[in-house]
């Protein structure tokens, strides 16, 4: 023992940083078992207390100048470890309500007269598609339409003209609504 002071002596004298993380490293190995045990018990989960305690003792790594002046650094330790678990275990919980309330609701599914539209649409040229959404589901004018696509009204017409034609192609509508 009394070389081994000796050594961490000269140690000190010739590179104190050296000194300082063989001073943590010991520090470390006397301790992370017991922290880990004690987070593990908190949280109930190994990997998670792990994780949490590697954090702390980071935590002191980088404060250790001034830590390992405590008169019991370990405390100092637990105590952060011991917090960063409760931070993750109020995270956790809230996510876990955020989702329970999120759950998807058994929706019915489309229609098939829907899906038979969607891909109808999806067969139009891009321009024409939009027109006949912006006009026949968003129930803007000609005009709206001409405005927010910077076009002619006779443009936007020709657009809804050729996409109606389309449709009534691939949906196998007849196109004179007044015909029975």
């Amino acid at each position: 023992m009394a070389t081994t002071t000796m050594a961490r002596i000269a140690l000190e004298r010739d590179d104190p940083a050296a000194a300082r993380r063989a001073e943590f490293d010991a520090f470390y190995a006397n301790n992370v078992r017991q922290i880990t045990a004690q987070i593990r018990a908190y949280t109930g989960d190994l990997a998670e207390a792990e994780d949490l305690v590697a954090d702390a003792f980071t935590k002191a790594f980088v404060r250790w100048k001034t830590i390992s002046e405590y008169d019991n650094p370990a405390v100092w330790v637990r105590r952060v470890a011991w917090n960063l678990a409760t931070s993750r275990l109020r995270r956790g919980a809230f996510a876990r309500r955020f989702l329970r309330r999120q759950r998807a609701r058994d929706v019915a599914g489309p229609a098939p007269d829907r899906i038979d539209l969607e891909r109808a649409l999806a067969n139009l040229k891009e321009r024409h598609r939009k027109a006949i959404i912006l006009r026949y589901m968003a129930d803007m004018t000609v005009q709206e339409i001409a405005d927010q696509e910077g076009v002619a009204e006779s443009t936007v017409r020709s657009w809804i003209t050729r996409g109606r034609a389309v449709l009534a192609e691939h949906l196998r509508i007849d196109d004179d609504p007044t015909e029975e």
